[in-house]
């Protein structure tokens, strides 16, 4: 079992390995409260990235929700995310040891991506994962 910031952290090399591979410098910001975890610059162009290490859950699904939780003495607090200060999110998924990439202000507050095909074989309406394994 890694810890939870173990698993961030490994999240965010996967991600720097991802896109390094596909062609991006890779910016690191000098603080841990930006609201975004990388940058990326490639072709003239900035992208702000925050990666999320996530599982495939019994439905052989991901789903990512587009909010940021912590806690402190008064309890655990969540709060949706500006989807004007981040451009990309990074999943780092370790059950296939992929990354994928989607926009959060394609979605409203979350997505579910499909990581095993469903047991009735829908196929209408399903987010593939693979669909979304390089930056778009």
């Amino acid at each position: 079992m890694h810890h939870t910031k173990d698993k961030g952290d490994l999240g965010v090399l996967k991600a720097q390995l991802s896109l390094f591979e596909q062609g991006f410098q890779i910016l690191n910001p000098v603080t841990e409260h930006a609201p975004f975890d990388l940058v990326g610059y490639r072709n003239g162009k900035f992208v702000r990235i925050q990666v999320k290490y996530k599982s495939v859950d019994r439905t052989g699904s991901i789903t990512i929700h587009f909010r940021s939780s912590w806690t402190d003495k008064n309890g655990t607090h969540m709060r949706q995310v500006d989807k004007d200060e981040i451009d990309l999110y990074c999943i780092y998924c370790p059950d296939t040891d992929e990354c994928y990439y989607i926009d959060p202000k394609d979605y409203n507050r979350s997505v579910t991506l499909r990581v095993k095909t469903p047991k009735n074989n829908q196929a209408r309406n399903i987010r593939l994962a693979r669909d979304y394994r390089g930056v778009p």
